[in-house]
């Protein structure tokens, strides 16, 4: 069984969370997300147009790259952090130029050398497969897609060929941050969704506050977050590490109590 796999086969929801690389302490704050009780990690690369991204994200994105964060950095904490963590999935996240401006072939390489499970690619649509797809899959890496409101029946079974991992549902067709769709269409979507596929579903986008991450949790296989934490770390900087832990431990607190409820 997979990393990922592993993750989504708890007896609760996995706690799914994002912060930038190079955007602060980054190692460190990787170490927190884990003590605070993350399950699996979204690390972004930071790209000069991130369109899907609301403020928060753009503003780590410039901080990371004012810093000089360069792809091979990217890599070299993704490395370290599978060394100090064998079992937590790490998925990398991003924009298509930094993941095909050397090739398809030297990316998908590159990421399964420095133990990268997953890659979330937010402007390569299903259709346009064949310029990392098939790369990412010979290198044994999972190809992750995303599902929105706007994912009609017609066009679900495109995005979900050739994907794997999980799917990553964006409850709000906008950009990242704090708006947050009503409960009462997440919990359609993913019904729809979890028809389709035998994939894990997890929802992302406007996720904040503990009690938003438990609903989400009694009717989706994961809860994404991650404004929230890059605020944080742009909040506190070197600090962050701290405020991280125990922000996240309130979330995955929520996600147990929540399951439970269910039970």
């Amino acid at each position: 069984m997979s990393r990922l796999s592993s993750a989504f086969a708890k007896e609760r929801p996995a706690l799914v969370t994002f912060v930038t690389a190079g955007d602060g302490p980054t190692a460190a704050v990787l170490d927190a997300l884990v003590a605070g009780g993350t399950d699996v990690i979204e690390l972004g690369m930071p790209f000069t147009d991130p369109m899907a991204d609301g403020p928060a994200i753009q503003a780590g994105n410039l901080r990371s790259l004012g810093a000089g964060t360069t792809t091979a950095d990217i890599l070299s904490i993704a490395k370290d952090f599978r060394a100090r963590h064998p079992d937590v999935p790490l998925v990398l996240m991003g924009y298509a130029n930094p993941m095909t401006r050397r090739g398809a072939d030297w990316f998908a390489a590159a990421a399964r050398e420095a133990g990268v499970d997953g890659v979330i690619c937010v402007d390569i649509p299903p259709e346009e497969d064949e310029s990392l797809g098939p790369a990412l899959r010979a290198a044994g890496v999972d190809l992750i897609r995303l599902a929105t409101p706007t994912t009609d029946a017609a066009r679900l079974p495109r995005v979900l060929d050739g994907a794997s991992g999980f799917l990553y549902y964006v409850s709000v067709a906008g950009i990242t941050g704090k708006q947050q769709a009503a409960q009462a269409s997440i919990e359609d979507a993913v019904a729809r969704l979890k028809a389709a596929t035998d994939l894990p579903v997890a929802v992302g986008f406007g996720i904040r506050t503990p009690e938003q991450a438990a609903a989400i949790a009694r009717v989706a296989d994961g809860v994404v977050v991650g404004s929230a934490i890059v605020e944080l770390v742009g909040e506190h900087g070197r600090d962050a590490p701290e405020p991280v832990r125990a922000y996240i431990a309130s979330l995955s607190a929520a996600i147990h109590a929540a399951r439970k409820e269910t039970a």
